[in-house]
């Protein structure tokens, strides 16, 4: 891990910090040759309130945008070969797919991530894997 990898990934922890998600608050960087091009954390999509339905598991689910999902819409087309940073765990499957999607060529995260999103995160290492994207888990 270099120093640049430290940094977006503290910078992805700090952009967590922002998300209301009251269970678990997810941040994503998307940069290339050291400049930030994107950032996003999970939440609700603008002009939809952060009200109750945060409380309620299941309606949450259903509404919620991960960060990465909001870095990639910000980044646009400017994603195409970077890397992206996540913080506190890897991309879901349905991140990876966008994530390759989008074009990016790294993802970072830090190692260690709840048990229950062990299938999830090995079906995005086999997407990464079978597209070329480089996957490395860091410890913080």
């Amino acid at each position: 891990m270099t120093d640049w990898d430290s940094r977006f990934l503290d910078l992805a922890a700090h952009v967590a910090a922002w998300s209301k998600d009251p269970s678990t608050k997810v941040g994503a960087v998307i940069a290339r040759d050291k400049q930030i091009i994107s950032l996003g954390f999970n939440g609700f999509p603008p002009g939809v309130a952060d009200d109750n339905r945060l409380l309620d598991r299941g309606t949450k689910l259903q509404i919620i945008l991960h960060a990465e999902d909001n870095a990639l819409f910000f980044a646009g087309a400017a994603a195409m070969g970077c890397t992206i940073y996540t913080w506190p765990l890897p991309p879901c499957a349905q991140c990876a797919a966008k994530i390759a999607r989008a074009g990016i060529r790294r993802v970072v995260a830090p190692e260690g991530y709840p048990e229950r999103w062990r299938g999830s995160i090995q079906l995005a290492e086999s997407i990464y894997e079978e597209v070329g994207i480089e996957f490395d888990l860091v410890r913080e």
